[in-house]
């Protein structure tokens, strides 16, 4: 029985994946193609960890040494400036306005992202999307420590919420927290999933107490 509803943001609410992948693209190329293959491949692996981690990852893999705060805030400042206008003009994914308007006077709706948590308000609010959530947490809390204050906060078994991802950082956040999963995928069975979330009604309806 379905309680508590937590939604990624990053292809889940937001049409951003691609978007995101030129943006950090772009953000490397003044380090060489190696540094832009190396951090597009563990972007694409871990959909759902910060832009930090992957900056961090990247200096590790490349450069052989941790990353110095003053490259972390020139990498994440070619970043934004990549990425800041289209991020707000970007479309929703297809189903996600009509699960919202159906279900958030119903169930308590969170989001759980690795996106900054200021920024991330910040877009949910232009997108008018704000009012529909109880609460909008972001990074850097790591995602599976995001979901398990949730839980923690709203009062609910771990088995009666629901993690709406379309990473394996979304799906290792709910089995660390022990919630359910669905994707937008695909994802291997037996997980549910769908090609976008114009099922997600259906499925939280099928598993959500009767009013």
């Amino acid at each position: 029985m379905i309680e508590c509803v937590v939604l990624d943001c990053d292809g889940v609410i937001l049409e951003t994946v691609e978007l995101k992948t030129e943006a950090f693209a772009k953000s490397a190329r003044h380090l060489g193609p190696e540094a832009v293959r190396t951090l597009i491949d563990f972007h694409r692996a871990h959909g759902g960890v910060s832009r930090y981690e992957k900056y961090r990852h990247l200096w590790r893999e490349v450069f052989g040494r941790e990353i110095s705060d003053a490259e972390m805030a020139d990498m994440v400042d070619r970043f934004i400036a990549a990425a800041a206008d289209a991020l707000v003009e970007c479309p929703l994914v297809p189903g996600v306005l009509d699960f919202l308007n159906e279900w958030s006077a119903r169930l308590p709706l969170y989001v759980a992202s690795g996106a900054p948590d200021e920024e991330l308000k910040y877009i949910l609010k232009v997108k008018n999307l704000s009012s529909h959530f109880k609460g909008i947490h972001g990074s850097p809390t790591p995602k599976a420590e995001l979901l398990a204050a949730i839980v923690a906060c709203e009062g609910v078994a771990p088995e009666r919420t629901l993690m709406v991802g379309d990473s394996g950082t979304d799906l290792d956040a709910a089995r660390r927290v022990g919630t359910l999963f669905y994707g937008r995928g695909p994802f291997p069975p037996p997980l549910p999933w769908g090609e976008d979330l114009r099922g997600l009604s259906a499925f939280v309806a099928e598993h959500a107490a009767p009013d």
